[in-house]
């Protein structure tokens, strides 16, 4: 079998190939786009904070921190476009990328010396840095509002974050303590002003331990400083914590009679009032206004002042002003609110409202007012039902009740001194005051006899001392003293044992028998008158002889 050439015969084919010289750029080409790719995701995300001042931040040298661990850097620093603040832009670790959360807080840390507290000493060393709180939000973000002062506890901390209403910010800062009967609790973590509403807001952060303490019942006060009061109670004196009177402090509590409630979550609103009195004062279920109408002055009469019914508080007075006065009414009006359930128990009466109220003026409800303190003057109102009081009906002036008034007692006696002073103011004073000036007069005239008369008893008196003082008047005590001995001598011869006594005993027995011869005579002249003439017969009966 003969094989054919042509299928043996190779095909040549051209094919180009690339030069080794092209491998040199193509690895560095990539390595280049490596190391770009490198560097962009090592750099992580960019975000930007604002702040009010760039004291202490310097782009490429001030660390960003989370917990003290450097995450990130100042990347730059700018003005912004309101002029009013600067942008730091910050670049973030891409291990850290998940902390940019949109409740996340960064703030920056520097030496700061507050009255309560002293922080960032080691930045004196190390130089400032901004420090990053992440939030708990897991939205991610990449604009922030940076804080100037750093929060006082951290949002990972547990407890219970409430925020407070107040008029006036008095000496309670961030920082400040809050107590509970005492006891520190919480601290206030920022303090800001809302000029909408005008009022300072609070931003108070409660242990977790103590967050059952709050609840819708509850009560805050300030208790910033010492507290001096004079009202309807006296004067008040009060002293917190030396803290308290340094950097302020707040305190809270459930007021006796309140229903306690349910317990408070996150971001319940509270009022902060300026003192424990006016919190207790709040606690009343006020439901009803209405005014009261005097005709006398209500000086010490004063807003906040108690509304008393039988010495129990039920409200307080709202306002003491003249724009609540009808046209042509001279009287001072008072505009109280007070909480018609006590006069509901006290009165024993169901029915509500105006009812009631007027059920109780029919009754003899009346309003007057009371001293409270004879110290401060300061005056209170007081309702109560009075006997025999005068016919009365509830009346009505606009949107308010009106409550017929009695004249307080102070009143009643500032009225019984006025017509006393008339009667004073009466009298014939002038004559009166004149015969005064006569009989002072005449007294002028008498004193001066009597002066006269003291002088000559004066002289008398004198002569006398010098009289008993004379030669004479001692040799008279001498004869005078003779003299009592002689007359004692006397005296003592006619006692029991003088000579004379025996001559009175003889004497006298001889008087005796004489009186008893005189006595035998007079019975035998009385038996026989002629018995001296003829003699006295003898006997029938002679005596026997005796016998020699």
């Amino acid at each position: 079998m003969s094989e054919d050439p042509a299928e043996f015969q190779a095909t040549v084919r051209h094919r180009r190939r690339i030069s080794n010289v092209w491998i040199i750029p193509i690895v560095a080409f990539l390595l280049a786009g490596w190391l770009i790719w490198k560097n962009y995701s090592d750099k992580g995300p960019l975000v930007s904070v604002k702040f009010e001042t760039a004291d202490g931040i310097k782009a490429g040298e001030t660390e960003v921190r989370c917990r003290s661990v450097r995450i990130g850097v100042v990347e730059k620093v700018s003005l912004a476009d309101d002029i009013g603040s600067v942008t730091v832009d910050l670049r973030i670790a891409p291990t850290a990328e998940d902390l940019l959360r949109s409740n996340s807080r960064l703030w920056v840390v520097r030496p700061r010396v507050t009255a309560s507290d002293i922080s960032g000493l080691g930045t004196l060393i190390t130089g400032a840095y901004i420090e990053l709180e992440p939030g708990s939000d897991k939205k991610p973000a990449s604009h922030f509002i940076g804080l100037e002062e750093p929060p006082v506890t951290s949002a990972n901390v547990p407890g219970l974050r409430l925020t407070l209403i107040a008029d006036d910010a008095g000496s309670l800062g961030t920082g400040a303590p809050i107590y509970y009967r005492g006891f520190e609790v919480g601290k206030v973590e920022r303090r800001t002003l809302d000029i909408e509403a005008r009022r300072i807001r609070y931003e108070v952060f409660i242990k977790d331990e103590y967050a059952d303490l709050v609840n819708s019942g509850t009560r805050f006060w300030n208790t910033s400083g010492i507290d001096v009061s004079a009202g309807a109670d006296g004067f008040k004196f009060r002293t917190p914590s030396f803290q308290a009177m340094v950097v302020g402090g707040a305190s809270f509590a459930v007021p006796k009679g309140v229903v306690s409630g349910e317990p408070a979550e996150d971001g319940s609103v509270f009022t902060l009032y300026e003192d424990e009195s006016a919190a207790r004062d709040a606690s009343f279920d006020v439901d009803r206004k209405a005014l009261l109408f005097f005709d006398h002055s209500v000086r010490g009469l004063n807003r906040g002042a108690p509304v008393e019914f039988r010495g129990i508080p039920i409200g307080r007075v709202v306002d003491v002003t003249f724009k609540y006065s009808p046209p042509g009414d001279s009287r001072v009006p008072v505009l109280i609110e007070f909480d018609t359930n006590t006069l509901r128990r006290a009165t024993e009466d169901e029915s509500d409202g105006t009812l009631l109220l007027s059920e109780a003026v029919r009754k003899g409800l009346r309003a007057k007012l009371g001293t409270g303190s004879l110290l401060t003057g300061a005056m209170f109102v007081d309702i109560d039902f009075v006997p025999d009081a005068f016919p009365a009906t509830l009346g009505k002036l606009g949107e308010f009740d009106v409550i017929p008034t009695e004249s307080s007692g102070i009143a009643q006696l500032e009225a019984k001194i006025n017509a006393l002073l008339a009667k004073l103011q009466a009298l014939p004073l002038d004559d009166t005051l004149a015969k005064f000036g006569n009989a002072a007069d005449e007294t002028a005239k008498t004193v001066a006899d009597a002066r006269d008369t003291m002088g000559s008893i004066e002289s008398a008196l004198d002569e006398m001392t010098k009289l008993l003082g004379s030669d004479e008047t001692q040799n008279v005590t001498k004869e005078l003293n003779a003299t009592l001995a002689e007359l004692r001598t006397s005296v003592e011869s006619l006692g029991p044992a003088g000579a004379m006594q025996g001559d009175l005993r003889r004497t006298l027995d001889e008087l005796r028998s004489a009186l008893r011869s005189f006595d035998s005579l007079s019975r035998s002249l009385d038996e026989k008158p002629n018995s001296l003439l003829f003699g006295r017969d003898s006997s029938g009966n002679p005596t026997p002889k005796a016998r020699r």
